[in-house]
């Protein structure tokens, strides 16, 4: 059993357990890169990929989000999730790579379809400009 396994169910506690920031923070390597389905250039470093998380969790983690399926491949994991904000329907992935100490030091997300790629973009910047200010 890798370090990802470990790493993956503190991933869990983390989106179960409040999306406590110091659980995330220490989950993630400082040289990790986030990949956002809606902004092109990844974004590395830990305070930034801990801002972009922290704002996610936010905008998907309301009642109805869960993850439907687990794909685990050494340290390489996808989840697929599905939720619903303001009425819309939202399928995505998350593809988490964890580093040899089981922290994650790469995070993409992938959204479907359309419309809700469109309504996470819009409460995402939003999120994140609270978070700024």
């Amino acid at each position: 059993m890798g370090n990802g396994h470990a790493g993956l169910a503190k991933w869990h506690e983390y989106m179960m357990g409040g999306s406590d920031p110091a659980v995330l923070s220490d989950l993630l390597a400082d040289d990790a890169v986030f990949h956002s389905p809606v902004v092109h250039t990844p974004q590395a470093g830990k305070p930034v990929v801990m801002a972009y998380l922290v704002a996610a969790s936010h905008v998907l983690g309301n009642d109805s989000f869960h993850y439907v399926r687990e794909l685990v491949d050494g340290d390489e994991m996808m989840l697929e999730f599905v939720t619903e904000i303001d009425g819309i329907s939202i399928n995505g992935v998350d593809i988490i790579r964890f580093n040899s100490d089981g922290k994650i030091c790469d995070f993409k997300v992938m959204v479907r379809p359309l419309k809700a790629i469109n309504k996470v973009w819009e409460m995402m910047a939003a999120q994140l400009q609270t978070t700024k200010a």
